[in-house]
């Protein structure tokens, strides 16, 4: 109470809770009243009672400890709150099917409030020593300043600006620091190595008893565990070939059931010594960590089923929101197709009509074909250079500009001295991506370098009447 709470009664023109006018303020009795308020609100919160000097105001004593209760009710609701996940219905595979990255609203001394706090207690926030969290911290430093965040020189720090700086609005596009493709690979192996060489253990120990894990290793299994062992695995073979496919278990599985306890001990070995050098285990206290591990696992069995029930409702969700949102992309690729295609259909029928009537009347609708020398498109800014060609040579190389059946296709053919060379598919639609994107010059038969902004410009003014 007294740090959130007291501040605001205390005085809420600081926290714009009341409108005063301009050059307006709380008088002095109005101060006091809300002083005493907030003086009966902190005995009520910590159940403190009117006592010595304060006698006198003994008498509302039991009604402040029947606000204690309310308070202490208040307080235990305020901190019972649902799970991150339940509550905004998210997991691990939101990100993937959510069409744009989230976007925060946030001020510049909410930035550096947040960050101290993080810094303050990120042991207590993140007590793994390799919890994501601290390389985050160690790559941002220390706190930043406002003048830091928003790009401005340090000024005074008194200055009454900058309490008005700090309250500046932002907005930030939240993205995944560590969602970077294969960083899982290295990950995954050990976790795959983990898996196999407890499930080996978990076998071996079955039938070959030890006080320790090492000891286990090193012991020679008897000829009656290693029979043991063996009819185990095949009545395991019996009731595997009875499960359906799809609920198998892995080849790798199925292809330790095979070996001895011998055999299943020396890939144990090796699944140690691999986990011992990525760090997962220590030797030291000869593996008894991982026999706890173990243990834990087959305690929470029940729990671990109820769990990949969970998850398994969760990725059906997720696997209905992939569906969703490819679906959603589908329509949008061929929304704008169709638009694409509307707009050079009505591009190219405005070239039509733009021709004079009487050139038209009559006349069977035919194709019109562009024809420039070199030389000319050089002229006029298109042409740039082409390779191993002199400028004095462009006036025996013509192009010829004529369009394709589909619309917005256009087939380039180059002459040479009146020698068919080469021809070249031109699409409108790549010319647009291109100018969209900022690229100024592009290739044409792997030779020819053009300017794709004039390029346009001549379609547009020959072919769509622009």
């Amino acid at each position: 109470y007294y740090r959130y709470m007291n501040p605001a009664i205390v005085a809420p023109d600081a926290f714009d809770i009341i409108d005063l006018s301009a050059g307006g303020q709380l008088t002095t009795d109005q101060r006091r009243n809300l002083g005493s308020i907030a003086k009966m609100l902190q005995h009520a919160a910590s159940n403190k009672m009117f006592l010595g000097d304060n006698a006198h105001l003994g008498i509302i004593n039991e009604y402040l400890s029947q606000s204690y209760q309310k308070f202490r009710r208040f307080f235990q609701t305020a901190c019972d709150v649902p799970e991150l996940q339940d509550k905004f219905n998210v997991d691990e595979y939101s990100d993937l099917v959510t069409l744009t990255k989230p976007v925060i609203y946030i001020s510049i001394g909410e930035i550096i409030n947040t960050h101290t706090l993080l810094l303050d207690h990120q042991d207590a926030i993140a007590p793994e020593h390799n919890d994501p969290i601290h390389e985050l911290l160690d790559d941002l430093g220390e706190v930043p300043t406002i003048e830091s965040l928003i790009g401005e020189s340090a000024g005074n720090l008194n200055d009454p600006n900058k309490e008005a700086l700090a309250k500046t609005e932002v907005s930030l596009t939240l993205t995944n620091k560590f969602d970077v493709p294969g960083d899982e690979n290295a990950e995954m192996d050990a976790r795959t190595i983990l898996l196999n060489t407890k499930r080996l253990i978990v076998d071996v120990i079955r039938f070959q008893p030890g006080e320790t894990l090492t000891e286990i290793l090193e012991t020679p299994a008897t000829s009656e565990q290693e029979a043991e062992h063996q009819r185990a695995m095949q009545r395991r073979a019996i009731r595997d070939a009875k499960t359906p496919d799809k609920m198998k278990k892995s080849k790798f599985v199925k292809e330790d059931s095979n070996l001895t306890l011998q055999e299943k001990k020396e890939k144990i070995q090796s699944g140690l010594k691999k986990l011992t050098e990525l760090g997962t285990v220590d030797p030291k206290n000869r593996y008894q960590e991982l026999i706890n591990d173990i243990a834990k696992d087959i305690r929470n069995q029940r729990r671990y089923r109820q769990r990949r029930k969970a998850e398994l409702v969760k990725l059906q969700q997720t696997y209905a929101a992939l569906n969703s949102k490819a679906t959603f992309y589908g329509e949008q690729v061929d929304y704008y197709k169709s638009y694409i295609k509307t707009c050079l259909d009505n591009l190219a029928s405005k070239g039509k009509v733009s021709k004079k009537p009487r050139e038209m009347k009559g006349k069977k609708s035919k194709k019109i074909s562009l024809k420039y020398t070199a030389a000319r498109l050089h002229e006029k800014g298109v042409l740039l250079e082409i390779e191993d060609l002199q400028v004095n040579q462009f006036k025996n190389v013509i192009f010829e500009i004529s369009p394709t059946e589909e619309v917005g296709d256009f087939e380039v053919k180059a002459k040479f001295m009146g020698v068919q060379m080469e021809t070249f598919m031109l699409h409108y639609q790549d010319l647009l991506q291109l100018q969209y994107e900022g690229v100024a010059v592009m290739k044409l038969f792997n030779r020819a370098k053009v300017n794709v902004n004039l390029l346009i410009f001549l379609l547009n003014k020959k072919f769509y009447g622009k």
